[in-house]
Formats: C-alpha cells, sequence, structure tokens
C-alpha cells in the first residue's frame, strides 16, 4: 500500500562525504551571509528556487517559491542547463514587481552557475544552502512535493503543456494554508503586490 501514499519510500544511495567543497559553483555566496531578516519571514521578497526533474532526459520545471506567502512561480524546461536555468528564472520574474525580488536562495546544482546573470537582470541577490542540507530551503522543498502529487517521479515533461503546468500552479497557489491563517498563497502575494505597487 506505500505506493499510494503521496510519497513513496525513496531508494537509499550513497552519498558524497560531508563537508566536501568539491564542485562548488565559482564565486558562490553563501547562505551564511544572507541577511538574518530572511530566516523571520517578516518582508515579502525573498525566494527560494529549485528543479523538479522528470523521467531522465524528458524535461524539468524550475520552480520559485516565495518564503512569506508560498506563492510558486514555475517554468518548464527543456533541459537543466545553467542557460535555460537563467534565462527561464529571469523571464519569470519580470512579472514580478521589483520592491518583491529582494533575496534567492538556490541549492548548489550547476543549473544555477549562471547566477550572476540571474542578479543582474532581476535586482535578486542570489545565495547558495549548504550541501546537504536541504532543510535550509524548506518552503521550496515542501512546495516540490506538492508539485510532485500531480507529476509523480518519471513523468515525461515533454508531453506536459505549458497549460497543464499553469494549471497545477494555479491550483496550488489557491489552496489555503493552515500558515497563513488558512488563507490561499495568492491572496497572500497579491496583497503584497498591490502594496508594492502603490509605493
Amino acid at each position: 500500500l506505500f505506493a499510494c501514499l503521496c510519497k513513496r519510500l525513496k531508494k537509499r544511495r550513497r552519498q558524497r562525504r560531508y563537508g566536501s567543497a568539491r564542485g562548488l559553483i565559482p564565486g558562490r555566496i553563501s547562505i551564511t551571509e544572507r541577511p538574518a531578516l530572511v530566516d523571520s519571514r517578516q518582508r515579502f521578497g525573498d525566494w527560494e528556487g529549485d528543479t523538479v526533474e522528470g523521467a531522465k532526459g524528458c524535461g524539468h520545471i524550475a520552480s520559485h517559491v516565495e518564503r512569506k506567502s508560498r506563492y510558486l512561480m514555475a517554468a518548464k524546461l527543456a533541459n537543466k542547463t545553467a542557460e535555460a536555468m537563467a534565462t527561464a528564472s529571469i523571464h519569470t520574474f519580470r512579472r514580478i514587481p521589483r520592491t518583491l525580488r529582494k533575496t534567492l536562495t538556490v541549492d548548489n546544482g550547476k543549473e544555477f552557475a549562471r547566477f550572476k546573470d540571474i542578479e543582474t537582470k532581476t535586482g535578486l541577490s542570489v545565495y547558495f544552502a549548504d550541501p546537504y542540507s536541504a532543510w535550509q530551503r524548506g518552503t521550496n522543498e515542501n512546495t516540490n512535493g506538492l508539485l510532485r502529487r500531480y507529476f509523480p517521479k518519471g513523468t515525461d515533461f515533454r508531453e506536459m503543456t505549458d497549460q497543464r503546468l499553469a494549471s497545477v500552479v494555479k491550483k496550488l497557489n489557491h489552496r489555503p494554508r493552515k500558515c497563513l491563517g488558512y488563507r490561499t498563497p495568492h491572496e497572500v502575494f497579491q496583497n503584497a503586490k498591490r502594496g508594492a505597487l502603490a509605493m
């Protein structure tokens, strides 16, 4: 019956030794240098980014989640290259008022190697979580888990339309959350967006 659960059992695999700095992106700014205010979720505009992988060689989803409102933005990626991720991220954040683009926290995947392009084009300050510390981007990890309910592992993203992805993102953004006082991420973020546009 475990196969019917929302989260199936994961296959265990051997991990690299903790603390290894091999393969880290040159010029990366560690999460330890991120403003402490981000941890408190007191302001809007702090984001977490990641990718959701489909079947091998069948595309990815770039996901970005706002920490305070839990508002999700997502885009299809034909591949996991740094260029594809930078292009998708820049295009996605252009819809957001500049005052709501403060920080973006990501993992150490090579798809974020062109983070400087993202910073230049969006105004975001990009920070990298520590290796093997997914909890430092917990909001994004949890949201990706919700995406997986609609797109299980092994999904061929080549067959997924932009309309289908937009429909799923809309459902998640209109889903009431206990942590938001049973308001939806859409409600909370739109209120912040209206306030930002009025400034």
